[in-house]
This record gives C-alpha cells, sequence and structure tokens, in this order.
C-alpha cells in the first residue's frame, strides 16, 4: 500500500502534466476520418498540436473555435457553430470531436443545448457524429481527458446488435503507444479473433505514408466499426482508467469486461494470453510460447543488472502502474514515484509512497538514483544529477521512432529489458574506467 502525498506549494515548478484536452485530442486521433475541435482560444489549440507534432513526428489535424476576448463575454455558440460548419465545408470529416479548454468552462457554456440548437438550425448536421467531451484543463491531466473521451465515444456511437462470439472490443488507455496497440491486435488476431479497438491509433499514428493529403485521421477506428461494438462478446480494458468506459458498455449493451491494468510483465501478459485462449477456445499459439522462453531467459539474462537498482519514476498513473511492476520483477527498487492526477491505482503500488505532484519535486525525491524514467522534459533534471534517463511517456521530442515503440508482450517487454539493461551495463562500465 502507497502512501499518496500531493504538495501544499502554491504553484506548479516545472510541470509534469499534461491538460486535459490534450489527453481528448490523442484518443480522439485514433478514429478514422476524425477532426478533433478545441472550444477555446487559438492558443490552446496550437500548443496541444505542437506537443503531437513533435512527438509524434506526423501531420495532426486539430481545428479550433479560434475564441477571442468578444466571443468569450458574449458566448460561444456562434463560434461553435461556424468552426462545425467551415469543418464539414473544407474537411468533411467523417466525425467531429468536440471538448471544451479551460476558458471555456470557465465561462461556463452549455455545451449540450449548444449542439442542439446548431443541429436544429442545420438538418444537414443531423447524420454526422459530433462526440463531446468536458475536458477542463485546470484539473486532472492527460489521462483523464483520454479517459474521458473514450467514455463519451462509447456512449454515444454504438449500436445494440446480434452478439458476435468472435468480436471483442478493445478499450485503451493513453499509456499505450500505437506499436503496443499493433503488437496487441495481433495477438488477438492469432486467437482466431476479431478486435475494434478504441481508440486505435496503431492505424493514424503510426508513422506511415499515406497516398494521399488528408486533412482528417486517415486511420484508426472506422464510424462503422464504432457503431459494431454493441455487438462484442467480451470488452478488454487495458489500463485502470479505462474501467469507465468498459462499465458504460456493460451497462448499456450487458456486455461483459476485464480490465488488465499492465501488459508489461509476465504474469501479466500470461493472464492476457489464457484470458484470450479461454474466450477463443484456441490454445495459446506455439509462437507465443517459444517468445515467453524467450523472455524467460532474457530475465535470466538481465537481472544481474536490475538487482536492487534505486529507479524513479515520473509518468501518468496507468502507465506508473505498469512501470513499477515491471522494475519490481526484475528486483529493482523504486525510489521515488511522481504522478500527475489522482487514479485508484496509486494507493494500491507496491511502494512506500507516491507524490502528485511537479518535476521539481520529482528532482528533490529522485536524487540518487541508479535511472530516471519519464519524458523528455525529465532529460534537464537527468543532466544536472548526472543520472541516466529512459525516455518514456508523453511528450518524447528528442527521440525517433515514438510510433512504433512496443514494451506490451512477451517482444515488448524483451526489447525494454534490453534498452534498460545496457543503460545499466553502462553505468557500471563509466564507474569501472573511473
Amino acid at each position: 500500500m502507497a502512501t499518496v502525498t500531493t504538495p501544499k506549494k502554491s504553484v506548479a515548478v516545472n510541470p509534469l502534466k499534461q491538460s486535459q484536452p490534450l489527453g481528448a485530442a490523442l484518443a480522439f486521433l485514433g478514429l478514422k476520418g476524425m477532426m478533433p475541435l478545441f472550444h477555446g482560444s487559438q492558443g490552446c489549440t496550437a500548443f496541444a498540436k505542437v506537443m503531437l507534432v513533435r512527438h509524434f513526428r506526423e501531420a495532426i489535424p486539430l481545428s479550433t473555435t479560434a475564441m477571442t476576448e468578444v466571443s468569450t463575454i458574449l458566448g460561444g455558440e456562434d463560434n461553435v457553430e461556424q468552426a462545425i460548419l467551415t469543418l464539414v465545408e473544407k474537411s468533411k470529416p467523417a466525425i467531429i470531436g468536440l471538448c471544451t479548454t479551460g476558458l471555456t468552462e470557465t465561462r461556463g457554456d452549455d455545451m449540450t443545448g449548444i449542439l442542439q440548437t446548431i443541429r436544429k438550425r442545420h438538418p444537414e448536421l443531423h447524420d454526422l457524429p459530433i462526440v463531446f467531451v468536458s475536458t477542463p484543463d485546470f484539473k486532472g491531466a492527460l489521462q483523464d481527458g483520454f479517459a474521458a473521451t473514450v467514455e463519451s465515444i462509447v456512449r454515444e456511437l454504438p449500436c445494440s446488435g446480434e452478439t458476435r462470439p468472435d468480436q471483442i472490443t478493445l478499450l485503451v488507455s493513453s499509456a499505450f503507444a500505437p506499436g503496443d496497440v499493433q503488437e496487441i491486435k495481433e495477438i488477438v488476431a492469432d486467437f482466431g479473433l476479431t478486435a475494434i479497438a478504441v481508440p486505435d491509433l496503431s492505424l493514424s499514428l503510426d508513422g506511415h505514408l499515406d497516398d494521399s493529403y488528408n486533412t482528417v485521421t486517415s486511420g484508426g477506428t472506422t464510424l462503422a466499426e464504432l457503431r459494431e461494438i454493441g455487438s462484442s462478446v467480451y470488452t478488454v480494458a487495458l489500463g485502470e482508467s479505462m474501467r469507465g468506459a468498459a462499465i458504460a458498455l456493460e451497462s448499456q449493451f450487458g456486455i461483459p469486461y476485464e480490465v488488465f491494468p499492465s501488459l508489461s510483465n509476465l504474469d501479466a501478459i500470461d493472464s492476457f494470453l489464457e484470458g484470450l485462449a479461454d474466450l477463443s477456445g484456441v490454445p495459446v499459439p506455439v509462437k507465443y510460447r517459444h517468445q515467453r522462453k524467450q523472455l524467460q531467459d532474457a530475465m535470466l539474462d538481465t537481472h544481474f543488472f536490475f538487482g536492487r537498482k534505486q529507479v524513479s519514476l515520473a509518468m501518468e498513473p496507468d502507465l506508473l502502474w505498469s512501470t513499477v511492476h515491471f522494475l519490481q520483477s526484475m528486483g529493482a527498487e523504486v525510489q521515488a514515484a511522481v504522478t500527475t492526477t489522482k487514479s485508484p491505482l496509486l494507493k494500491d503500488l507496491p511502494i512506500n509512497s507516491v507524490t502528485i505532484g511537479d518535476l521539481e519535486d520529482f528532482e528533490q525525491l529522485a536524487a540518487g538514483s541508479d535511472l530516471l524514467i519519464g519524458n523528455s522534459n525529465v532529460a534537464a533534471i537527468a543532466r544536472r544529477l548526472q543520472i541516466p534517463l529512459y525516455r518514456l511517456g508523453f511528450p518524447i521530442f528528442d527521440r525517433l521512432g515514438n510510433g512504433q515503440r512496443c514494451t506490451v508482450g512477451y517482444r515488448g517487454v524483451m526489447q525494454l529489458l534490453f534498452d534498460l539493461g545496457n543503460l545499466f551495463l553502462e553505468q557500471e562500465e563509466s564507474h569501472v574506467k573511473h
């Protein structure tokens, strides 16, 4: 059991967390033909777009209602209406994802009422799905906005239908990169099951060249697939933050679910594959049995370098949970854990304490560690403390390949073992040379 603490500082110094609207945009980008629309000032959208472009190194479709000082005072209904009509005319999205920002949340715009009024005035919008999610960026963090968006998607878009015994729904949290989603989908397919991933970043932000330029997302979960979710036989929620969306599907369609907080250690992967085997009636394929043996050998090869190492972590709660369990399974010890927002997982972490704080807190707590794990904003701290850094989370802007990175499944965990083990090995060799 971990003690969860929140520093009583009057201001955040060197912030760790990203905003809820950014998390919402990231989730929306996993749907095909999507145009995320921020209801707020142009600066809110520009900041989110820069962060996403730097991390993925891809063109990111993102739009804004462009609120000004005057429209903020008088009300944003006209801006929302004009933004939607312009997007329909110029971009022709299959879905529009509308999320609020701190500006419009503070003002208190009645977004549900605004959308109802706009649809009454424009019957041509009747068949256009507009998914609204409330994402105030003065509270919560990226994970909260991402989770709220997935829950809004599964509440508004699926339709009921006859159960398909070979179809499951994957609810994928912000802790999973596009490469992770691709690996998970391949595993599910090898059991003869069809997976509808929500959202599916492996088809939109995996780093591929399209034949033509699109003003909306060119890949991801289609609207037709989203409609069919109500026919799934089971829901697999990947990450604790997806529990709310899984409960929503159970409430609406009676679909049972299971939550897997992590797929980044041996026990968790075993449980996942056993669950798929029970669900499909297909035994675990030979290739995964072989991959498991490879991972076991990798664990034997690397555990000498992990044992008793002090590691400090700065990341979102879902990712923190999986990383802590991965490190402890290898004999490493967590010296400090700093996260961005509240989560039911935190108190159950098998460490002494977790701090909901900023990177100033992290720098103070991490001094003397053998390794730091966090996003690229931790790099400056790593240089000051002269401690190696493994980049994990969002954003990562000083390394390539974030769209393809995979740290789940037997293969992904094996690569993670080698990457971290090599950092420890280099550290030991440098001490010997000195």
